[in-house]
């Protein structure tokens, strides 16, 4: 699939997840094989003011193209401000999330409370189009429940308006990450616009993605917290699709010498003390069916100098060398 000037072939995507899908694991997943990355959700308000903790967000330096970054708000006209300032920090695609459920961005309108309200969902769409010169996306929800699906009706809006690609994760707002993503939906969201649109929801193994394509005809895959201490899964996955062979798992040794480096970039774009308390969450990711790997969860929890992390990290490798 084409993505303005950019050829993606069958494109696997990290999804934009917040808290997660920072400079640091955005270069980590590169660093691996990934290919295509997605920035954190940026607030469109504190963009436009310039929030010095917002603009590090957009750090893309030495990133590769395309560079995707990912914005929320509510309001059209901020919106499209935000955008221009993204493509003034490198962006090569704007993003707009139209899915994030989480409570203290619905209550302002934003992320998935635009499901409820599609003209307004198709107005700041239309204005981040008319504002940039660049391709534009949206990540959407299937709707806010069982009872309000939209995805269809608002897929439509969004390509009326000029979108260029379409990300549907299949589940409602209702069901935050619980249940199961219904992929049927996103077979029926194909079938209803001619824009390229990604499946996301429930892409734990290569294997999900060959069968989510082939259930809905999708044009890609976004993986999201398949991708959590496993950054493999991404080239992984790419790398079935593309050649329709699996890649072995890393080794546990491999898994703890990215985890050092992951580490280690984490410590050099956030400093001591939010590198690590961030890297206590990858590292129990990383850790993840190593074995007295609840043992070895705790001591991470307690870790309180970089130098302990470190030595934590390390022993699990010295153990596997």
């Amino acid at each position: 699939m084409k993505l303005g000037h950019y050829e993606l072939g069958v494109p696997v995507f990290l999804a934009p997840l917040a808290g997660v899908t920072d400079k640091a694991f955005r270069e980590t997943v590169c660093s691996v094989g990934g290919e295509y990355v997605w920035t954190e959700m940026i607030s469109d308000k504190a963009l436009t003011y310039q929030n010095s903790r917002t603009l590090k967000m957009l750090d893309l330096c030495g990133e590769p193209e395309p560079r995707i970054v990912q914005l929320f708000g509510t309001d059209p006209e901020t919106m499209a401000r935000a955008a221009l300032l993204a493509i003034d920090c490198s962006a090569n695609v704007i993003d707009i999330n139209m899915g994030c459920p989480a409570q203290k961005v619905v209550k302002n309108g934003e992320g998935s409370a635009l499901l409820k309200d599609l003209p307004r969902a198709q107005a700041i769409a239309s204005a981040v189009v008319r504002a940039v010169k660049v391709p534009v996306t949206v990540k959407i929800r299937l709707g806010w429940n069982d009872d309000e699906i939209v995805a269809i009706d608002l897929a439509r809006r969004l390509e009326c308006v000029g979108v260029n690609m379409l990300t549907v994760h299949a589940r409602t707002r209702e069901q935050f990450y619980s249940g199961h993503a219904d992929w049927d939906w996103i077979r029926r969201v194909k079938k209803e616009v001619s824009i390229p649109v990604i499946g996301n929801g429930d892409v734990f193994i290569p294997a999900d993605a060959g069968r989510l394509i082939e259930q809905t005809g999708c044009d890609g895959v976004m993986i999201g917290r398949g991708a959590l201490g496993n950054p493999w899964l991404i080239p992984r996955t790419q790398h079935l699709l593309k050649y329709g062979t699996l890649l072995s798992e890393p080794l546990i040794e491999e898994r703890m010498q990215v985890a050092l480096q992951h580490f280690d970039r984490l410590l050099r774009y956030k400093g001591e003390r939010i590198g690590l308390n961030e890297m206590r969450k990858h590292a129990v990711w990383y850790i993840k069916g190593v074995r007295k790997a609840a043992q070895l969860r705790d001591e991470i929890m307690q870790t309180r100098s970089p130098e302990e992390m470190r030595s934590v990290l390390s022993r699990i490798l010295q153990d596997v060398g």
